[in-house]
């Protein structure tokens, strides 16, 4: 709450407002809280070069001022930003740890991180949490293949860019295209040891529900299973919601609960369930809301309820998003078996 960036659409009000919201539907009574705890400077700098880490200390102590045109940043600001990123951390912790007994954690955090790259930050985001997060898993636990799932509206450059090299890492975006940062095409699969390891999926304006459903059943679960995570990762933005002021997609609050489904099976098949995700964007207040509620019911009761509903109907935009896929698996059957 801290982290104050005035008349911003990434602002407080966003999680007291779903606080309250989850409060009030008895939510939070089915969970376990955990606290996090500030990521140090060494864990910042697994993905972030020191030079970067400095400027953000630096505007800070002076007060704040803008890291660039989107993103504030105020007195708070790095004291916030590194407990976003150590209570995505903790949630890792909290997975891994045997005595713990949790499977799923959603770290409600901001700022959020799918744009900052290692050595800029921008589109709201100072340190990229869920590209730490997986560099933890690496060296904390010596894990070697980590499941990005991003289906924030916006292309995460930053993570793409983190890992574009890295196999260990593989990194799946659903995004608006075009549509900021202007990055995403299909054609960015990760260069050297990393090709193929970044798979994009951009999809048309309009996309709904069953789009993305498709789109996720079509291109990720094959790859992912292929893939076989030992831990999954999800960027969790929710602005690719019909009613979000800053895209043009149409996927309903419920549809957040199927896609929490989806990743949970893929979880549930490869990676003993682990799964940690992390607030991304999402800027209508009650949409977002209640989207989180819908991704909170459907880690409570473990997957399973939303899968064959209403979300799989056609549409006449899925029609667009048939021949994007088929694009995309041209490209992707030279890596994988799709």
């Amino acid at each position: 709450m801290r982290h104050d960036t005035g008349a911003h659409p990434e602002r407080a009000e966003r999680l007291i407002h779903t606080m309250r919201k989850m409060e009030e539907r008895g939510i939070t009574e089915q969970m376990i809280r955990i606290l996090p705890v500030r990521a140090s400077q060494g864990e910042i700098e697994y993905v972030h070069a020191p030079s970067y880490v400095q400027q953000v200390e630096a505007i800070c102590k002076r007060g704040g001022g803008m890291l660039d045109l989107d993103t504030p940043l105020c007195s708070d600001t790095c004291d916030t930003a590194l407990l976003a990123a150590g209570g995505v951390l903790k949630a890792v912790d909290a997975v891994m740890g045997a005595s713990d007994n949790l499977k799923h954690v959603f770290a409600l955090i901001r700022p959020p991180g799918h744009h900052a790259t290692s050595m800029r930050g921008m589109g709201f985001c100072i340190y990229n949490n869920v590209a730490i997060a997986a560099e933890y898993l690496k060296r904390r636990y010596g894990l070697k293949r980590i499941l990005i799932v991003d289906w924030d509206v916006h292309h995460g450059n930053g993570t793409q860019d983190i890992f574009l090299a890295d196999p260990s890492v593989l990194y799946f975006s659903t995004h608006q295209y075009p549509h900021y940062p202007g990055t995403g095409w299909l054609d960015e699969v990760g260069r050297g040891e990393g090709r193929g390891f970044t798979v994009n999926v951009p999809l048309p304006i309009g996309t709904d529900d069953a789009g993305y459903l498709y789109a996720f059943n079509a291109i990720l679960v094959p790859i992912a299973l292929e893939f076989s995570p030992e831990f999954v990762l999800v960027s969790a933005g929710f602005d690719a919601h019909a009613a979000d002021p800053l895209a043009s997609m149409n996927v309903t609050s419920s549809g957040f609960g199927v896609f929490t489904d989806l990743v949970l099976e893929i979880a549930r098949k490869k990676s003993q369930s682990r799964v940690v995700m992390a607030l991304e964007g999402g800027y209508n207040l009650d949409a977002l809301a209640e989207s989180i509620l819908c991704v909170f019911k459907a880690l409570v009761s473990n997957g399973g309820g939303w899968l064959g509903k209403e979300h799989e109907k056609t549409s006449a935009a899925i029609e667009r998003v048939r021949k994007r896929v088929e694009e995309i698996k041209v490209v992707q059957r030279e890596y994988w078996g799709i």
